[in-house]
C-alpha cells in the first residue's frame, strides 16, 4: 500500500484489530447475521475505537498469531480446570482445612499490554485474583483461593504464562 493509503486507512480505522474484533463479537453476541446485526456491528465496529484516539492508546503489536492460538486454549482448559477444583472445594461435605493466602511473584514481562493479558487472565480464572503490581520491583501479588504450594503457583506463572505473552508482544 501507498503511504497515502496508510495514512487514509489509518484515518477511517484508527484501531482496525479492535474494529474486526467488535464486529465479530457483537454478531456472536446476537447469534445471528441478519443484515440489522451486521449493520449494528458495523457500526459500533467504526465508531467505539474513536473513543480510544483522543488518549492516544497506542497500537498493539501482536508478533505471533500463533502464540495467540496457543495461549487461548491453554487460558480455556485452565479455566474449565480452576471452576472445577472452586466448585469441588465449596460443594464438598469435607471441612478440610483450607488456607488462602497471597503469593509474590516476580516478573520479567515489562509489555503494558502483555501485563493487562496476565491480569485479565489470571483474574478470570476461578480461585485466583490479581492483587497489585510494582512496577519498580516487577512484582506481582497474587491471591489464591486455596493455597497449598506458593512454588507450584511462581512456576504456573513463569513456566506456562510468561514465555508465551513474551512470544506474543515482546
Amino acid at each position: 500500500m501507498t503511504a497515502i493509503t496508510n495514512r487514509v486507512l489509518k484515518l477511517v480505522l484508527p484501531y482496525p484489530g479492535l474494529t474486526l474484533a467488535l464486529i465479530l463479537f457483537w454478531v456472536l453476541l446476537h447469534n445471528s447475521v441478519s443484515p440489522l446485526t451486521l449493520t449494528g456491528a458495523v457500526i459500533i465496529g467504526l465508531l467505539a475505537p474513536w473513543t480510544l484516539v483522543p488518549l492516544k492508546v497506542p497500537r498493539i503489536r501482536i508478533k505471533s498469531f500463533t502464540a495467540c492460538v496457543k495461549l487461548t486454549g491453554i487460558v480455556i482448559y485452565d479455566i474449565i480446570r480452576s471452576n472445577f477444583a472452586v466448585a469441588a472445594i465449596i460443594l464438598s461435605g469435607k471441612r478440610r482445612e483450607r488456607s488462602s493466602g497471597f503469593v509474590t511473584i516476580p516478573l520479567d514481562l515489562t509489555h503494558s499490554h502483555a501485563l493487562a493479558v496476565l491480569a485479565i487472565i489470571i483474574t478470570s480464572t476461578p480461585g485466583t485474583l490479581w492483587a497489585q503490581h510494582d512496577v519498580d520491583t516487577r512484582r506481582l501479588l497474587l491471591h489464591v483461593f486455596d493455597l497449598v504450594d506458593k512454588t507450584e503457583w511462581i512456576d504456573l506463572v513463569k513456566r506456562r504464562y510468561e514465555p508465551i505473552l513474551k512470544e506474543i508482544f515482546e
